[in-house]
């Protein structure tokens, strides 16, 4: 039995960016919504904390993109890698049709702050912090709601719609049963942060070096630091000790060797389990499922928020006036699946072929290599290439646009 319960139109599971997003997009159109997040606020460590230009571009269409960046972030107009001596820039953000043309690194509790502060100057908007939902509730083969656990008990919200936004391990799609497809990844990532001195190169970049693979984010004064490593070994990398995993951290990249002993102890290094799936259907009568809900992404390209974003947009575009209505059917939520599923396929589809193609044999390679992978080659040699991984990672495939109107706005 419920010690609380009430009604909305939209019941949104996950306060991350997918979900953040559609619950503004849709209060904006004057729909009731409640966003149920299961943490009292948004600082996770090593969230995703890239905003790309496609995002950005939201952001100038909603005319708040000056405010956003007025938070305290960094820009990249390229990307980079680096195998051995070869300096490559793989991506140039520079050619993109739009306003701002580089990958924004902003703290991820940062952009959901901002979201939640612009949601809530709508009277349709209701965040519930720490709501940690549990189960789904149905009727007659329908989805009619949520149950969720409170500090103050147990909360049932029932909803026109519910949406899943509540990342991979989301607790609506398995307690729902879904079926997974699941893609594979033969990797795992090592999270970590060091000190950023001025003299530091300023580009994020990707490191390839005797059989490892770092990445480099620029975050101001600190450079969050991700390890590649194949799946299942981080047990062997512990066993081989804190000082080993110190040594090849300044093996890679020399210019931290002064800093390495920032890494403390095994509790400052975090493991990001990669998984790549999707679901074979995003939705049931009453529930759509959206972002890493719907479709767990590898971490190649770092595109995950990007078509969490993308498919929220899509969902406020397509669903703003049923709900508005009252009667959402199977049919719309299927539009939703029909408008998103194309990108999310193809770029699941880049992401495994670089997964196994390009970073698993760099990682079973002990010994330096003088030759560059082809991928690399190919846009070290023909500058013009890098237009190709900038509009796939900066804009991605079949980028959204604020269809939404403003609840009360002339035609």
């Amino acid at each position: 039995m419920a010690d609380e319960a009430r009604t909305t139109q939209c019941c949104i599971a996950g306060g991350g960016p997918a979900g953040m997003m559609l619950g503004l997009l849709l209060a904006r159109a004057g729909v009731d919504v409640t966003v149920l997040e299961k943490h009292p606020d948004f600082l996770r460590d090593f969230r995703g904390d890239t905003i790309h230009p496609s995002t950005l571009e939201l952001m100038h269409e909603l005319g708040w993109l000056e405010e956003l960046l007025a938070l305290p972030h960094q820009k990249s107009p390229k990307l980079r890698f680096q195998n051995g001596s070869h300096d490559v820039v793989v991506a140039d953000f520079s050619h993109l049709p739009t306003h701002a043309r580089y990958i924004a690194f902003m703290p991820q509790w940062d952009l959901l702050d901002f979201l939640a502060r612009k949601a809530s100057a709508y009277p349709g908007f209701h965040l519930r912090r720490r709501a940690e939902v549990t189960d789904v509730l149905r009727e007659k083969g329908c989805v009619t709601g949520v149950r969720a656990k409170t500090p103050e008990g147990v909360l049932e919200v029932r909803a026109s719609l519910v949406v899943a936004a509540d990342g991979r391990t989301s607790a609506v799609r398995q307690r729902a049963g879904f079926e997974v497809e699941a893609l594979g990844a033969p990797m795992d990532v090592l999270w970590f942060r060091v000190a950023r001195k001025a003299t530091d190169p300023v580009d994020p970049m990707g490191r390839f070096e005797q059989g490892q693979i770092f990445i480099l984010i620029n975050r101001g004064d600190e450079w969050q630091c991700g390890r590649v490593i194949a799946k299942g070994s981080f047990d062997a990398l512990r066993e081989a000790g804190l000082s080993c995993f110190r040594e090849d951290v300044a093996r890679v990249a020399p210019f931290l060797a002064d800093r390495t002993h920032e890494i403390r102890g095994w509790d400052d290094v975090k493991l990001l389990t990669v998984r790549v799936d999707r679901l074979r259907t995003w939705y049931q009568p009453g529930l759509l499922c959206i972002g890493d809900a719907a479709h767990a992404m590898s971490p190649v390209g770092g595109v995950g928020i990007n078509l969490a974003v993308q498919d929220a947009v899509a969902a406020a575009n397509l669903l703003a006036g049923p709900l508005l209505a009252r009667h959402v059917t199977p049919r719309d939520l299927r539009r939703v699946q029909e408008r998103r599923e194309w990108p999310t396929r193809l770029t699941q589809r880049a992401q495994v072929l670089i997964q196994n193609r390009v970073l698993s044999p760099a990682l079973r390679r002990p010994a330096p290599s003088r030759r560059l992978p082809l991928p690399l080659w190919l846009v070290q040699h023909a500058p013009v290439l890098r237009r190709i991984p900038a509009r796939l990672v900066g804009m991605g495939l079949r980028p959204e646009h604020i269809r939404t109107p403003v609840a009360g706005a002339s035609p």
